[in-house]
């Protein structure tokens, strides 16, 4: 007879084995048998396993040329007469009472026109600062865009508003979803891929949440290369260990990733599966990408470029559109020195001479190459600064500002929208930030209202809640 003690332990391995049972024929049997049904998405991209874009695309490719602190739309793709008129007189107060400011807020507010001359370029006679003469150069190329409004006043919750359409952490950049939606040209390099420059003088720093994912798995946020020696920190093989050595040891590591994959349903097991073959590849698809020697002269003339990776905003561009040819969807460039809250005069030009001729050496070189026809390229920051004077400088500013866009059925040689004759509100045409994501969206085949990825029971969207629209205006 057995011990009481005995039995129980037996019907407890026996309850145990059922629930195990039931549990793994319902992930496996009964998995196996939906995937038949329905087909296996896990690793498609989202809008192929749902039946493909929802009307034609018109871009493949994104360089977002990040101007990280707010560059004044008053000196660059904004000009105001009539404020410049008014400098050093009381700022109206009609135009500001109950308004949100940021350091300005219960100060003497004093008109400040602009410091430089606008003049106009190309065919199609946009008016752009002489602070940008390459910019101006290509004109006939770009669509400027004057009515730009935003939401947040600060520089961190403006860029991640910038980038996901929400100031709250752990919701997906536009990369990523972009990632998540269409997945990646190239298998030997990342998607998504961020890179950072900066001028001589101390500026805002850039959070890496600007690049997550968020709740979308892992293997679609950006990844960030280094501006200024390896792109990619610890690369190469460590001292001793060869190529088919390191081979064996990710192969040990996948085997061991796949029998935890058939235990549990977790993304991120697939997500580090996939890294570990991505890092392996990159070990020889990185050093190509970012050895420049065979760049011709007249090309690295052309971008400004100095020294092939000197850490310089040229240097970045350069690499961006080598990055494009191997298939990299997203590329974004922060640099770093547009907050001019003093001393604007000196360091605002020190800024546009770091940007503005790798910027439209870039438009240049992807139009020549028939890259540009189907990639879009935004050049802007993430607000404006006030017609208003601080100091020496100016301040941040949500209300009305300028950004321009290329390529991918923008159309080129044009002004989209206006602020009110002071520059500080946008009265015409107004652009908000969910308006620019609906058509980055749009631009790909994709209707922001239908791209959706559900997480604690919630359908979410890029651009949110509130009500959003593609600037059809803006689309050729």
């Amino acid at each position: 007879m057995n011990h009481p003690s005995i039995a129980a332990f037996e019907r407890f391995q026996q309850d145990v084995s059922r629930r195990t049972f039931l549990q793994r024929s319902f992930a496996g049997i009964g998995g196996m048998a939906l995937s038949q049904l329905f087909g296996d998405n896990s690793s498609m991209p989202y809008l192929q396993g749902q039946g493909g874009l929802h009307f034609p695309a018109k871009a493949k490719r994104v360089i977002h040329l990040c101007m990280a602190g707010g560059p004044s739309h008053l000196e660059s793709f904004d000009p105001k007469p009539q404020l410049d008129a008014l400098n050093g007189k009381p700022f109206p107060a009609s135009f500001t009472a109950g308004q949100q400011l940021a350091q300005l807020q219960g100060r003497e507010l004093i008109a400040r026109g602009s410091f430089t001359k606008f003049k106009k370029w190309g065919q199609c006679g946009t008016e752009i600062s002489e602070l940008f003469p390459h910019i101006g150069g290509i004109a006939d190329e770009i669509c400027v865009v004057r009515s730009m409004v935003t939401e947040q006043i600060n520089h961190d919750p403006a860029h991640a508003f910038m980038n996901s359409g929400s100031i709250l952490k752990g919701r997906p950049s536009m990369g990523s979803w972009l990632l998540y939606g269409l997945g990646a040209e190239t298998q030997n390099l990342p998607g998504y891929v961020v890179m950072v420059s900066r001028g001589k003088d101390s500026d805002q720093p850039i959070s890496a949440r600007q690049w997550s994912a968020g709740f979308l798995p892992s293997k679609f946020q950006g990844v960030q290369f280094q501006s200024k020696g390896n792109a990619v920190h610890y690369v190469g093989n460590p001292d001793g260990v060869c190529q088919s050595t390191q081979r064996q040891v990710i192969e040990e590591i996948q085997r061991l990733n796949g029998t935890l994959r058939e235990e549990r349903t977790d993304p991120e097991i697939e997500t580090r599966i996939s890294q570990y073959e991505m890092a392996f590849r990159m070990q020889s698809s990185v050093p190509e990408l970012t050895d420049m020697r065979g760049e011709p002269q007249h090309i690295l003339d052309l971008y400004g470029v100095k020294a092939p990776g000197d850490g310089s905003f040229a240097s970045n561009c350069l690499l961006a559109r080598r990055m494009l040819e191997r298939g990299v969807r997203f590329v974004q460039l922060y640099h770093r020195g547009w907050d001019h809250h003093g001393d604007i005069e000196k360091k605002m030009p020190a800024s546009a001479l770091l940007t503005d001729q790798p910027s439209a050496a870039l438009v240049m070189d992807l139009k020549q190459r028939g890259l540009l026809e189907d990639t879009v390229i935004i050049w802007g920051g993430e607000f404006g600064r006030t017609p208003m004077g601080q100091g020496t400088g100016r301040d941040h500013h949500i209300k009305g500002f300028s950004l321009w866009m290329a390529g991918a059925g923008i159309k080129p040689g044009m002004v989209h929208g206006a602020t009110d004759e002071l520059g500080y509100a946008s009265v015409q045409d107004i652009v908000h930030v969910r308006d620019l994501h609906a058509t980055l969206l749009h631009q790909f085949g994709i209707d922001h209202t239908r791209f959706t990825k559900k997480f604690q029971g919630l359908d979410y969207k890029l651009t949110g809640v509130e009500p959003a629209k593609a600037v059809k205006a803006i689309m050729s």
